[in-house]
């Protein structure tokens, strides 16, 4: 009995510990974003050089300094949307059209703001050059970006070929020449139509872009990154990567369909 009491006990410390340094984070982060706002994150980037490589390649450093800088991101963009939310409640209940309700509509503005650049912010919290951040942010949503490219392309690729097996068949079956010779032009169109579409889908990855996929597979989800930009301006939490899933499984449910019926 007194063993189970102990670890009740201990799990209660823990957890009051975990909710007073979260209190505490967000109390700190929102000192920062009322004492440090936008216009001087803008000038403190400003002041910030970096030449990218000439090959566009990312380095497993940089991976690693995206994904830290993107934790801290989330909870400077949580307090930000929050204060948003503040200021806008605060201005409908003064009135939008009085003086009062002008301020805290500026300040809604401002946390709206604070909320865009949380990631910039992040990186500088965290000592990082924020304008290689910006350039790696920029190669990992290319290849995040490429691989979502991809899977649509696969669900159209596989909605082609199970309509031209289709098409095939019918020429096949048909008993005269007139009707073989229509379907015959339909199965060239398709056929100019499919070498177009893969033709265009592999000149659209780079070297660059499929060199840093592989990279990122090593430490995220190939669409986390258009998940995690999606996710700043949910409603609820989670919305973003739910919205996202789903769209993977009806893609994927696509393809398979498709393959069935080829």
């Amino acid at each position: 009995m007194r063993r189970t009491f102990s670890a009740v006990l201990m799990l209660s410390i823990a957890l009051a510990g975990c909710r007073a340094k979260e209190a505490y984070d967000k109390a700190k982060i929102s000192q920062d974003l009322d004492k440090h706002g936008t216009l001087d994150l803008m000038k403190d980037v400003s002041k910030d050089k970096y030449t990218p490589p000439s090959d566009g390649k990312l380095t497993e450093g940089q991976i690693q300094m995206y994904l830290k800088v993107r934790e801290h991101e989330k909870a400077i963009a949580q307090v930000a949307r929050q204060e948003a939310q503040q200021h806008a409640d605060a201005a409908k209940k003064a009135g939008e059209k009085s003086i009062a309700g002008m301020m805290e509509g500026f300040k809604t503005m401002g946390s709206a703001a604070d909320m865009l650049t949380a990631d910039i912010r992040a990186a500088k919290d965290l000592h990082y050059n924020t304008q290689e951040y910006l350039w790696v942010k920029g190669q990992v949503l290319a290849a995040s970006t490429a691989s979502l490219t991809s899977k649509m392309a696969e669900a159209t690729n596989a909605s082609f070929d199970s309509a031209y097996a289709q098409m095939k068949k019918s020429y096949d079956e048909a008993k005269d020449d007139q009707t073989k010779k229509m379907y015959k032009e339909m199965l060239d169109n398709y056929d100019k139509s499919r070498a177009e579409m893969k033709q265009s889908s592999a000149a659209n990855i780079s070297p660059a872009i499929a060199y840093n996929q592989q990279l990122l597979a090593k430490y995220d989800g190939a669409l986390n990154a258009i998940t995690n930009e999606v996710a700043k301006y949910e409603d609820k939490p989670g919305e973003a990567q739910k919205s996202m899933d789903d769209m993977q499984k009806s893609l994927d449910k696509a393809v398979s369909d498709a393959k069935k019926t080829q």
